[in-house]
């Protein structure tokens, strides 16, 4: 089960509500959602849970890059809302060509539809496309705020619980929950 919520910060403190990523299929989407609950473009945070197995935040400091955490980048990638907060940047991986696509001969990857030779258990897997387990991200994300890198490493599961109750939003956090 997932849940979802943005933190606006404003004048008088915090503002919570809960977001539904349904209509969330990329990083960009996910900022622009952000984006439109800030307050002159404060901060806005983005706390997506899947329970027992991994969180993520998400930052927005008005026009600027979000800035990502990930708590266990090999679960979060097997989750396609996970997905959308691994972005090759954070990965450290080159951005994926978009003229690539057109040059495909074939969906299956083969030419004309030939099986390849490498499909199946002994095909290599290329080891630069590796997740790695456990956190991923900026660890800073949230120090200035109140909850330094150590807290943030040691959170567990129910993180949006714990990452409100550092900022001083966890009353404001109860009313979407």
């Amino acid at each position: 089960m997932y849940f979802a919520a943005l933190l606006a910060r404003t004048e008088d403190g915090w503002e919570a509500s809960d977001t539904e990523l349904d209509n969330v299929e990329a990083l960009s989407d996910l900022t622009d959602l952000a984006r439109e609950a800030s307050v002159d473009e404060d901060t806005v945070l983005v706390v997506i849970e899947q329970e027992d197995a991994w969180f993520g935040v998400v930052r927005i400091d008005g026009e600027e890059d979000p800035r990502i955490y990930v708590s266990d980048a090999a679960a979060a990638s097997r989750s396609s809302y996970g997905e959308i907060l691994l972005t090759d940047e954070l990965l450290g991986r080159d951005p994926a060509d978009p003229d690539a696509l057109e040059e495909l001969v074939d969906l299956d990857g083969t030419e004309d539809g030939e099986p390849d030779e490498e499909v199946g258990e002994d095909a290599a897997v290329d080891e630069g496309d590796a997740v790695p387990a456990g956190p991923l991200g900026d660890i800073t994300i949230l120090a200035d705020l109140g909850l330094e890198e150590k807290a943030l490493l040691s959170l567990g599961t129910d993180a949006l619980a714990e990452v409100a109750e550092a900022l001083g939003a966890a009353e404001v956090l109860e009313t979407v929950r």
